[in-house]
């Protein structure tokens, strides 16, 4: 069973008027283009052509776990291997050329059966609907729901042959981590960050080639720096990275802005990854954080004089 969805909003109409100019003065001030060069947004933004853009952005997006130095080597190296359009690669791929592509492949919990599923699956999805767009837009015109579409998204591109991946490549070992199907009760964080790229834009960030969603449809690409900085502002209650909690946040950034909550995405979470706004605050940097008169825990930590030295 999906997760009920929550109308909830952990933000009350006070905190949104205190919030919201700290927050666009925040946002004013985020170098979004130094910061994309940490992040596997760049992968996409290499291509012009909308399809290759999808095929980029979902690899680059499914492989975005663990540390950056890690994981963006191994899709840097896929995709030169994918040569000029990754989207011609995925239609033509069959079996034999995912052996010679993800032999060998290993990164954290996947292998390169796994990977080869969604190469398979996103060539199948071009060749039979034309785009990933309109594959996921089947969904949920089918399903009804965020979480509905997302998972008959899933499943659609999971649905390739696996006994002949198994004996060319071996056994699959993280598929379900790498493209989930059944969905479940988590917030899908890399599924909800290809959806961003692809929705939300163009602008300085965000790609923005899919027309027949809307941003105002979007859920926040839930991770630990989110949720942290989630709660310090009252977007959240929730103490879990959940599919609910997800739905709370983007409840709450609904409330400042209803056609496109997830735009302060990208810098809240770099200003969680940069280090400024670590587990344990630091007082320096609550001092001079521009989110300080709306976060409950900067003002506690500049109340308390907690001091420590600043990484």
């Amino acid at each position: 069973m999906p997760p009920r969805k929550s109308s909830s909003t952990g933000l009350s109409p006070s905190d949104a008027r205190r919030l919201l100019p700290c927050l666009t003065s925040f946002m004013a001030s985020t170098d979004s283009r130094a910061r994309i060069a940490f992040d596997p947004l760049e992968f996409p933004r290499r291509y012009q052509e909308p399809r290759d853009i999808e095929v980029a952005g979902l690899l680059a997006a499914a492989l975005a776990y663990g540390r950056a130095d890690l994981f963006r080597p191994k899709v840097d190296a896929l995709l030169q291997r994918m040569g000029s359009s990754p989207a011609a690669f995925v239609r033509e791929l069959d079996v034999a050329g995912a052996r010679e592509l993800l032999g060998g492949f290993v990164y954290r919990f996947n292998v390169g059966t796994d990977v080869a599923v969604l190469l398979l699956g996103m060539g199948q999805a071009l060749r039979e609907h034309g785009s990933l767009e309109a594959l996921f837009v089947h969904g949920l015109e089918a399903r009804g729901s965020w979480h509905g579409a997302l998972d008959a998204f899933t499943s659609a591109l999971r649905d390739v042959p696996m006994e002949p991946l198994r004996r060319a490549l071996g056994p699959e070992r993280g598929l379900q981590h790498l493209l989930p199907s059944p969905l479940g009760a988590g917030a899908a964080k890399r599924l909800n960050l290809f959806l961003r790229w692809m929705v939300r834009g163009p602008d300085g960030v965000d790609l923005g080639i899919w027309k027949r969603v809307r941003p105002s449809a979007l859920l926040i690409p839930l991770d630990t720096h989110i949720g942290r900085i989630s709660k310090h502002l009252g977007l959240t209650r929730r103490n879990d990275l959940s599919w609910r909690t997800a739905e709370e946040v983007t409840a709450s950034l609904r409330v400042l802005d209803a056609e496109d909550p997830v735009r302060f995405d990208f810098a809240l979470c770099h200003y969680g990854m940069s280090g400024v706004c670590p587990t344990r605050p630091v007082r320096e940097n609550c001092a001079r954080c521009l989110l300080r008169p709306a976060c409950a825990t900067g003002r506690e930590t500049m109340k308390a004089g907690k001091v420590r030295a600043t990484p």
